[in-house]
């Protein structure tokens, strides 16, 4: 069949869901984390701007964030406990991934491709953003647990301590007042926020 696939497959993102090995009161998909992670990578670069003296495009964030996930439209969700088990694994996984990105792209115009294919790797050039784009996919773990936790579910309350830990470690400003100042209304009920 002819044509250009690559945003119909976008749209497949809806189907791919996270959190594959634990037990879920709402079950979330790539389409959605991939929204939330662009809207907290474009605060935390906002953030890092304004409070921080920085001076980095928080837009370009947002769409690093909208991608970061697209080759599980063809890898699946690997879970992180698997993923990164050993360094074998690890380093496998990155070339499958690779090998998606390069599926991807090819499903594209070949004017368009050398737009887009920074957006689904880790380009050299977006290093910078990439850090406040991973920041915000831990963020984002991070809330799924809060929000678990707040139905009850104490399955993610070790995902909770390990997320928390590891954001720490990123010793990053911005995310640290995100942590502080827009952290803290993820546990309230929605009165309790008004």
């Amino acid at each position: 069949m002819s044509g250009y696939h690559f945003f119909a497959l976008m749209s497949r993102m809806k189907y791919i869901n996270r959190w594959g090995l634990m037990n879920n009161t709402k079950n979330e998909n790539i389409c959605e984390h991939s929204l939330f992670v662009a809207i907290i990578a474009h605060a935390l670069v906002i953030i890092n701007n304004e409070r921080f003296g920085g001076n980095l495009n928080a837009e370009r964030a947002a769409v690093l964030g909208m991608f970061h996930d697209s080759t599980e439209i063809i890898t699946g969700d690997l879970p992180t406990p698997v993923k990164y088990y050993n360094p074998k694994i690890r380093d496998a996984y990155k070339q499958v991934e690779e090998v998606a990105k390069d599926k991807l792209i090819s499903m594209l115009p070949t004017d368009l491709q050398p737009i887009y294919e920074p957006l689904l790797g880790e380009s050299e050039s977006e290093k910078e953003l990439l850090v406040y784009v991973k920041a915000a996919d831990k963020i984002t773990a991070l809330i799924k647990c809060i929000e678990e936790k707040r139905m009850g579910n104490s399955e993610f309350i070790q995902a909770e301590k390990t997320l928390f830990k590891t954001i720490n470690q990123m010793k990053i400003p911005a995310v640290n007042v995100f942590i502080e100042e827009m952290l803290p209304s993820y546990s309230l009920t929605l009165d309790e926020q008004e």
